[in-house]
């Protein structure tokens, strides 16, 4: 299983509503990566947003700064929103930063949580799922074949177009982000996709039935179980001691839940929440070094995964303790899991 590190690249938001500059930021997140990259981390995602919370609208950029200061962890999106981008920039974008990374780059699309990228992009919100339809269809048949002639209803047609530069190897590995439904799952086993769960509420035991019906329908569509991979992206934080990071992270996350939830007609986000969500059965990974690992292999056994993702920087923590989750991600909770399931 692949251990890895998440992140939207949250701005902290200070008392009085003012947000970190997104410069500050964007520097931190690539002396993260570099961390994780040295301390034996897998992969890293960075996902897409335009709102002031946020500082990255576009992750290959930031993929491209972070392969330069990397030598080995795969670089990735998490997610980029392929329902309001065009499939053809979008994977010349990915592919250089293949070329850059010697092969370590990774694109996982997703329809979107957040919807700042539709009116922006003039795309219709009542395309939603149909967009996101032939634009993922379109960027699997760019991936497979060059040159390429292409007929949809979203986007100009293309005839006999080369789409360069190429990906390593003439491919790039393409993942699909999933939320929760059942459509999504099946497009992405029938098309052989990689899937990754988020799982940000609730008892993960809930999504046990989604997990299997991706396998079944990837099985039933006839494609090699030995290439199947799924993985999960949870909100998660890393300390030395479990009451200490609960303290110092609740405010944080509670702010960022509340500030998303303000939008969207969500209640206050309560204490409560937060402490079942910590708690054995909870959906956040926020503890100590052993806490963690138990967690961890606990998902990995429920859900059989490939690959576990940790989104570590919800409502955006101190670069100081980013670090530091990071280390004690890499250096202490990663080799105890890889330890464990290798008995």
């Amino acid at each position: 299983m692949e251990l890895g590190i998440g992140m939207f690249g949250d701005l902290h938001i200070d008392a009085n509503g003012k947000p970190q500059s997104a410069q500050q930021r964007l520097q931190e997140i690539i002396e993260e990566v570099k961390l994780m990259d040295q301390v034996g981390l897998d992969f890293y995602g960075i996902g897409e947003h335009h709102r002031p919370d946020y500082a990255v609208s576009a992750p290959e950029i930031i993929l491209a700064a972070a392969s330069t200061v990397t030598r080995n962890i795969k670089l990735g999106s998490a997610v980029s929103v392929l329902s309001s981008s065009d499939p053809v920039k979008l994977y010349q974008s990915f592919a250089t930063v293949d070329l850059l990374s010697n092969g370590r780059a990774e694109l996982m699309a997703g329809r979107g949580s957040f919807i700042e990228s539709f009116p922006l992009y003039g795309q219709d919100l009542e395309d939603y799922d149909a967009l996101f339809d032939e634009k993922l269809r379109l960027l699997l048949q760019i991936n497979q074949q060059s040159p390429i002639s292409w007929k949809g209803k979203f986007r100009p047609e293309l005839k006999e177009q080369i789409i360069l530069p190429r990906a390593v190897n003439d491919r790039l590995k393409i993942w699909v982000a999933v939320g929760g439904t059942p459509e999504s799952v099946v497009r992405a086993a029938t098309l052989g996709l990689p899937v990754t769960f988020a799982i940000i509420g609730g008892n993960p035991v809930q999504f046990k039935p989604l997990f299997e019906y991706n396998k079944n329908i990837y099985q039933q569509s006839g494609h090699n179980m030995d290439q199947f991979e799924v993985g999960v992206h949870v909100h998660a934080f890393f300390g030395a001691d479990s009451k200490e990071i609960g303290e110092y992270y609740y405010p944080i996350y509670a702010a960022q839940m509340n500030r998303i939830g303000s939008s969207r007609g969500w209640p206050a986000y309560q204490r409560a929440q937060f402490d079942r969500g910590r708690a054995k059965g909870g959906h956040l990974i926020i503890g100590d070094i052993n806490e963690s690992v138990d967690k961890i292999l606990e998902l990995h056994d429920l859900f059989g995964l490939t690959r576990f993702s940790a989104h570590m920087d919800v409502g955006a923590p101190s670069h100081e303790r980013m670090m530091k989750s990071i280390e004690v991600f890499g250096t202490q909770i990663a080799p105890k899991v890889r330890a464990a399931l290798k008995k």
